[in-house]
């Protein structure tokens, strides 16, 4: 008589929360979408928008074009700056070639790249933790490439030189908490009077998605990280899975890439970049026998408006059309953004 061996099955998911976008992120698509809607293709964007194959995918069946070079955008044509910032030369470049830019950066982006113009500007060395070759890192330290060091390890900060200048501490914002703090540690032990920003520079949202993995990795016998390989906060969330001492840590840009064994209970997260349907269509697949535990450490309500010219832009399309209908000014509705979820919204701009 043969021995009939069962599938291996799930039995549970423990879904992250909060997972998937961030506030920027939020901004940025929704930013995009509108200026898709608004103007006539082809819509040009600096770098990719966010870091998630998905949404530039997405971006891209609605004929928007991701370049690298401003230089490669036809003069006249509309222009998007990616979430992660851009140099000031990239942005001076593209308001004197494109009809239309829009600056799609996050305001914590913003904050930093504040933070080493005034540093640098009253003489301060300034030693910024960030990743080598990532959008943020270099439009951060294009800012001040004369005052700045990028450095992203303790070893790393052992080699700088003495500096008879003041010292600043500044970081990416979407470093992983755990190495942020090893480097931040140690400059402070190497210049005892650095000077840091009264507020941390690290993502709030990034931090609260590791905040949540950690509460539920030891819990699980496989962790699902949902996001691709070139988002910096993604790849943070892989590496403390691991460090939390989950043996099987699968980092997958969608359900396709799961693997076709897992079993027990499975942690499920995502990336900052990652939208909600790439989440919905993972927990599906998996089909846990109990269901779903949402892990919940903390609320997130932070809403960041979009850039100040797409609100006019919004206005201005919003005033045409009630008087092109005849209705009236002081009755017509008015467009809650806030309300507007941008994983709705992307949705909205149909598959690939």
């Amino acid at each position: 008589m043969s021995t009939v061996h069962a599938e291996p099955r799930v039995e549970l998911v423990l879904l992250a929360q909060p997972r998937g976008f961030c506030a920027g992120v939020e901004m940025a698509i929704k930013a995009l979408a509108w200026m898709v809607r608004s103007f006539p293709g082809p819509v040009y964007c600096y770098h990719e928008i966010v870091h998630n194959k998905l949404v530039v995918d997405r971006f891209r069946s609605q004929g928007v074009v991701f370049v690298d070079d401003i230089a490669d955008v036809p003069i006249g044509s509309p222009i998007m700056l990616s979430a992660h910032g851009s140099a000031p030369e990239v942005v001076e470049a593209a308001r004197s070639r494109g009809s239309y830019v829009v600056d799609s950066v996050c305001p914590l982006v913003t904050k930093v790249h504040h933070e080493v113009k005034v540093r640098a500007g009253k003489g301060f060395r300034i030693v910024y933790v960030g990743h080598q070759g990532h959008e943020e890192a270099i439009g951060t330290m294009a800012v001040a490439p004369d005052a700045i060091d990028r450095v992203e390890s303790v070893a790393e900060v052992d080699r700088l030189e003495p500096s008879d200048r003041p010292v600043a501490l500044l970081a990416q914002t979407t470093r992983s908490h755990r190495d942020w703090e090893g480097v931040a540690v140690r400059v402070k032990e190497r210049f005892p009077d650095v000077w840091t920003p009264g507020r941390s520079d690290l993502c709030f949202a990034t931090t609260n998605r590791q905040a949540a993995l950690m509460e539920l990795a030891h819990r699980c016998d496989v962790v699902v990280v949902i996001g691709s390989a070139n988002s910096s906060n993604t790849r943070a969330l892989e590496q403390l899975a691991r460090e939390e001492g989950c043996e099987r840590v699968y980092r997958i840009n969608d359900v396709a890439e799961l693997p076709d064994d897992l079993s027990g209970i499975v942690g499920v997260t995502a990336g900052a970049s990652a939208p909600e349907e790439l989440v919905d269509a993972v927990v599906k697949h998996l089909a846990p026998l109990t269901g779903v535990e949402l892990v919940d450490v903390t609320e997130e309500d932070e809403y960041f408006p979009p850039p100040r010219n797409i609100r006019e832009l919004q206005n201005a399309i919003e005033h045409a059309a009630t008087i092109l209908l005849g209705g009236s000014m002081l009755d017509r509705p008015v467009m809650d953004d806030r309300s507007l979820g941008a994983s709705d919204v992307l949705a909205g701009l149909g598959g690939v």
